[in-house]
C-alpha cells in the first residue's frame, strides 16, 4: 500500500518545519531533535508510581525508570531499551510507550538510560543493558516481580540491544529471559537489502541516517561478526525467549528485522511476526501523529501479556 496518509502528513510537516536529515547534524542537534518527538506523542497514562533510580553498571550508575502499574501488576517485569541509533534518545523519549506497556500489559516496566556514542561506543550500550537486566533479575525480589516472568524490549536500536541481551543471557548462563519484544529492531550492517534501496530517502530515517548512526556506535571498533553487536549474523539462534517482530513497510530496516524474525523462528523459536503497512520507522515515538501504529503496541502485548501475565484476561 502507500504511505499511511498519518505517516505521510508527518513527513510532509516535517519537511515543512525545515527539519534538516540527522545526518545533517550534530550531535547535540540531534539528541536535540530527538527531544521534540515527545510532542508527537498521545498524552501520558497515569500509572500506580513512577521512580528514578540508578542501577549499579559496569562503568558507574546507569539510569533508570521503573514504572507500576495501578495494583502493583501480575508480576511480570520487562527491561525496555529506548531506540535512537545508539546515539539519540533517553528516559524521556519513551516515557509514555513504557507508561502504555505497563498498564496495557499490567506489568512493571524498567525503563534503561545506557551510554550513548560516540561518547561511549559499542560495546558499552550492550554491556549497559545486559547488566540492568542481571540487576533486575536479582532484585526481583526488592521490585515485587517475579525472575521468571522477565522479558527485554526495545524500539529500532533498543530492539537491537534486546536482541542482543537474548543472545548473550543464553550463551552465558542467565538470567533466564521469558520474551524478547522487537519493534523495528536494528540487527545488521548491511546496505545491500530491498527495503534500504527502496526506503533509504523521503522515510524518516534512511540509509544515511543509519551510516551515520552506526559509524558513531562503532567508532573505531571492528567487531566482525560479533553476535552481540550483528545479532543476524549469529550462527546459532536456537534456544532464544519467544520474540514479536514488529517491521514498518517504508522501513529501510524492515528486511533485516523480517529476516531475523525468520531465522528465530526456523531455529525453533516461537516468534510473531507482524509488519504494519504503510507505516515508517520510529512510529512509536509519533504515535500522537500516526496514532494507527498503536496497533503494534495492541499485539506486542497480546504476546507479551499471556507469557508475563498469564492470569490477566485478554
Amino acid at each position: 500500500m502507500a504511505v499511511h496518509p498519518e505517516a505521510q502528513a508527518l513527513l510532509d510537516a516535517l519537511v515543512e518545519q525545515g527539519m534538516p536529515p540527522i545526518e545533517c547534524m550534530t550531535v547535540p542537534q540531534a539528541r536535540q531533535a530527538a527531544g521534540a518527538f515527545v510532542d508527537l506523542q498521545p498524552p501520558a497514562e497515569d500509572v500506580g508510581t513512577v521512580s528514578d533510580r540508578a542501577i549499579p553498571g559496569p562503568a558507574g550508575d546507569i539510569p533508570a525508570r521503573i514504572y507500576v502499574p495501578h495494583g502493583g501488576g501480575s508480576g511480570g517485569v520487562l527491561v525496555y531499551f529506548h531506540g535512537g541509533g545508539w546515539v539519540i534518545g533517553d528516559l524521556e523519549t519513551v516515557d509514555r510507550p513504557c507508561r502504555s506497556l505497563a498498564n496495557a500489559a499490567d506489568v512493571v516496566v524498567v525503563s534503561i538510560d545506557y551510554r550513548l556514542a560516540p561518547e561511549h561506543v559499542q560495546p558499552a550500550a550492550f554491556d549497559d543493558c545486559y547488566a540492568a537486566t542481571v540487576w533486575v533479575a536479582e532484585h526481583a525480589d526488592e521490585l515485587g516481580v517475579d525472575a521468571a516472568r522477565l522479558a527485554v524490549g526495545g524500539d529500532s536500536a533498543g530492539g537491537h540491544l534486546a536482541a542482543a541481551v537474548s543472545l548473550a543471557a543464553r550463551d552465558r548462563g542467565g538470567p533466564a529471559i521469558a520474551f524478547q519484544l522487537l519493534f523495528y529492531p536494528v540487527v545488521d550492517f548491511d546496505w545491500t537489502s530491498p527495503s534500504i534501496t527502496d526506503n533509504g530517502e523521503g522515510y524518516l530515517l534512511g540509509r544515511a541516517t543509519m551510516q551515520w548512526f552506526w559509524a558513531h556506535y562503532l567508532g573505531a571498533t571492528d567487531p566482525a561478526d560479533d553476535p552481540y553487536t550483528f545479532p543476524l549474523r549469529a550462527p546459532d539462534l536456537s534456544g532464544l525467549p519467544p520474540a514479536f517482530v514488529a517491521t514498518a513497510e517504508y522501513d529501510p530496516l524492515r528486511d533485516e528485522g523480517e529476516t531475523y524474525a525468520g531465522k528465530l523462528e526456523a531455529a525453533g523459536n516461537t516468534v510473531t511476526a507482524k509488519r504494519y503497512d504503510g507505516m515508517i520507522h520510529g512510529f512509536l515515538w509519533t504515535l500522537g501523529a500516526t496514532p494507527s501504529g498503536g496497533a503494534a503496541l495492541d499485539d506486542a502485548v497480546a504476546a507479551l501479556r499471556p507469557v508475563l501475565s498469564p492470569t490477566v484476561s485478554a
